[in-house]
């Protein structure tokens, strides 16, 4: 059974020791991705005052999150249609409704992946509000 893992370039550098895509076999397994951009910022993240207060936008941080995700997995061909499984990470449940409505942009509730979403009390990253690991499945030709 074939084993490879990628790191996919023009995208942040993991924050440990994994990497963006793993394949074994016909599935793909995606590590934890989040709205981290390449230069270490984050998208939906903006300084409201000179004070450091910041907002956070979880449509903005769900659509990045899900558009890195889509470039990990075409560099094994796949698409977001061959993800059968996801698992979110949201840091506030009250971002349920914001998060589920860009989802939905990705995703349609009749082919879309099985889903669990949780809440967890931080990310690695105080300005994250939303992480997502995925398994895909995508035969090797």
């Amino acid at each position: 059974m074939e084993h490879s893992s990628r790191l996919v370039d023009g995208k942040a550098t993991p924050r440990g020791a994994y990497p963006h895509i793993k394949r074994v076999g016909d599935f793909l397994f995606l590590s934890g991705t989040s709205s981290r951009l390449p230069d270490n910022s984050f998208a939906g993240v903006r300084q409201v005052d000179e004070m450091g207060s910041m907002e956070l936008d979880i449509k903005a941080q769900t659509r990045a999150v899900l558009d890195n995700m889509q470039d990990y997995l075409a560099t094994e061909g796949a698409t977001l249609a061959d993800v059968v499984d996801v698992t979110t990470f949201l840091v506030n449940m009250n971002d349920f409704a914001g998060y589920n409505e860009v989802y939905g942009e990705y995703f349609k509730k009749e082919s879309g992946p099985a889903r669990t979403t949780v809440a967890v009390h931080q990310l690695p990253h105080p300005h994250l509000v939303v992480e997502i690991k995925a398994m895909a499945y995508k035969p090797l030709s």
